[in-house]
This record gives structure tokens, C-alpha cells and sequence, in this order.
């Protein structure tokens, strides 16, 4: 399938437009213009620059800032485009691609999260823009728009020199140039929707949109990195993080396979915040492997109805309990997390 529409370019900010000394975000009608520019010389790629309101460094993103691109974008695919690529910060990028994975699911949209470790200008030459060659982000830009432009299906992240499928992604590294890793995407997906489908989607989308802009504002995800400490002080934790007058989520990150403390009071804490609405989600603070029922320290948590992380990162659990209560009542929250 080809397309006549173009490549959707959105600049949010990040290391990528860095520039001077010390280093500062340049203005998008500075920075995209100048890579434009760049492009041209060397590709002939259709793109347009679609206007992007929410430029920040990617540490600052909030939930509402989340779902302002997965509307940003709802809206042209709206309008028949298809092909994004979307430029943003290292810190967060794991945790847009794997929100904006989870709002486009089941859409026939293409999307390359991308993003550098250091600037795409040289900082030392002030007086103009020229490319510095140390850089990752001429490389990261340039695959994440080659990519695109194969009109494919699907939500990606495009780094160093390799593609992974975004909800997979982490940030494993806090200042080398191969900073991330994630499972590569190994085929690509050429599934497009018929027209029906598409507009029986985006109805659906079309139901909740104006629910999820308003309640993003008043929406979070807890969570608890266990240590060595005594398991009441677990559970206390868990009383302070979650309000029973406002159901909400909780991720707990365990040791090994997904072990806490153990204790009878912890037990109560966890039954009472699930029947009170409360998603609790167990993970592991290890960076691969997900958690399992393997071990009687960890499994017990299950019967006191905590979900399982599974194999999912951090980042991947985060957007999946934000797009649930964002977009599901909240009796059938925990249902839907089993069945995903």
C-alpha cells in the first residue's frame, strides 16, 4: 500500500534541539526549519511539519501531556494521515511510545518515536547550525523517517541505528550513546484497516476522547521500589499512596521475580484497596525477565488480588494502567488488565 500523504514531523522538545553553551532548547521555528533544510539536501522525503504546542523537556511530561499527543495525532489520522514521527526527550520517551502503543491499538497508524543523547547541532559553532558529526541524532532522525516512509503499521522507536517496538523500550544507560534497548521489530507490520474498520476506530475513540483530555488533569500511577524494610511499612506505604475516594493504580516493584514482603497486615491492606477499585500491578525492579508465580515469596500477592506485571517494562505497565483509567469504568478495570 502507498500513500500520496506526507511524513507528519512533531517536534517536543528534548536533547535533540539543544544548542549554545550552555545548552538550551532552540525555538521549533529555529530547529525545524534548519533540519528541513538539512533533509532536503540529502532526501526527498514528503514532509510537513505538523504544529506541536507541547515542547518540553521530556523529564516535565505529566499525564495530560501524554494524551495531548495521542490527540494531537488522533487528529490528522483523522484526516487521512498515517506516518508520523515524532522527535522528544530520552527521559520519557519509553513511557510516551508505550502510552501512545496503547491508545493506537488497533488502528492502522504509523509512528517513530525518536530522540538523541546529544544535541543535533554542533554547540561549539554558534554563528550558524551545522550538524555535529559525534552526534546520535542525524542518524536517529534520518533511519526514523526512512522507516516511515515504508508506510508500515505500528507504533516504534527509532535509536541507534535500530527500530524496537515502543512499548518495549527501556533507557538502560544515563549518558552512553546506546542508551536504550528493547525487542527489535523484527517484520514489519503491513495490516491497514478498510474503511469501515477505520471509522468503526476511530467511533470508538470519538466516545472517550473528550473524557480522557479531562481527566488527565486529576490522574497518576503510584509507585513503590521495595526495599529490605519491614513488611508493615510496605503496607503503610500503599495506604498513603492510594485514596480510597478516588480509584486509582499502584505499581509495586519487587526483587527477583516479583518477591515483597510478607505479612498478614499487608494481606488486608491489598484486598481492601482492590475491592475499593485500586489496580495493583507487581513488578520486578530487574530490567529483563518480567516476574512470575514461581516463588511462594512472590505468588501469595496474587491471591490477594494484585495483577501481574508479566513480562512488561516499567514504562509498558505505566502507560497500560494510565490508558485503563483513563478510558475504563472502573468495575471493569481489573477484568480487562487480565484479558490483555
Amino acid at each position: 500500500m502507498t500513500t500520496s500523504n506526507p511524513i507528519q514531523l512533531i517536534y517536543a522538545g528534548g536533547t535533540f534541539g539543544s544548542h549554545g553553551k550552555p545548552l538550551a532548547p532552540l525555538a521549533a521555528d529555529i530547529l525545524l526549519p534548519n533540519l528541513l533544510s538539512q533533509l532536503k539536501q540529502k532526501y526527498s522525503y514528503h514532509l510537513k511539519v505538523l504544529k506541536n504546542t507541547c515542547i518540553k523537556d521530556s523529564s516535565q511530561l505529566n499525564p495530560s501531556d501524554l494524551v495531548h499527543f495521542y490527540t494531537l495525532i488522533l487528529n490528522e489520522y483523522k484526516n487521512g494521515s498515517r506516518q508520523f514521527v515524532l522527535i522528544t526527550g530520552t527521559d520519557t520517551l519509553s513511557y510516551l511510545g508505550a502510552f501512545l502503543a496503547e491508545a493506537f491499538a488497533g488502528s492502522d497508524v504509523c509512528i517513530l518515536l525518536t530522540a538523541s543523547m546529544k544535541p543535533l547541532f554542533d554547540s561549539d559553532i554558534c554563528k550558524h547550525y551545522q550538524i555535529d558529526k559525534n552526534s546520535d541524532a542525524w542518524g536517529n532522525i534520518t533511519q526514523a523517517i526512512q522507516f516511515a516512509s515504508k508506510d508500515v503499521t505500528g507504533i516504534y522507536t527509532c535509536l541507534s541505528d535500530k527500530v524496537w517496538l515502543a512499548q518495549s523500550v527501556q533507557k538502560i544507560d544515563s549518558h552512553a550513546l546506546l542508551a536504550f534497548t528493547g525487542t527489535p521489530a523484527a517484520s514489519t507490520n503491513n495490516l491497514y484497516l478498510s474503511d469501515n474498520e477505520k471509522s468503526t476506530w476511530l467511533t470508538t475513540h470519538a466516545s472517550f476522547t473528550s473524557s480522557v483530555i479531562q481527566q488527565a488533569h486529576n490522574v497518576n500511577v503510584s509507585v513503590i521500589y521495595t526495599v529490605p524494610n519491614d513488611a508493615s511499612f510496605l503496607a503503610q506505604q500503599i495506604e498513603q499512596a492510594l485514596d480510597d475516594n478516588k480509584p486509582s493504580a499502584l505499581i509495586i516493584m519487587g526483587f527477583g521475580a516479583g518477591n515483597i514482603p510478607h505479612s498478614i497486615m499487608l494481606e488486608k491492606v491489598l484486598d481492601t484497596k482492590a475491592d475499593a477499585g485500586h489496580l495493583i500491578v507487581a513488578t520486578t525492579q530487574c530490567p529483563f525477565g518480567g516476574v512470575s508465580d514461581d516463588y511462594a515469596a512472590g505468588s501469595w500477592q496474587y491471591q490477594h488480588q494484585v495483577l501481574s506485571g508479566g513480562k512488561l517494562t516499567v514504562p509498558a505497565i505505566y502507560a497500560r494502567l494510565l490508558w485503563l483509567l483513563l478510558t475504563t469504568d472502573v468495575t471493569k478495570r481489573h477484568k480487562k488488565w487480565k484479558s490483555q
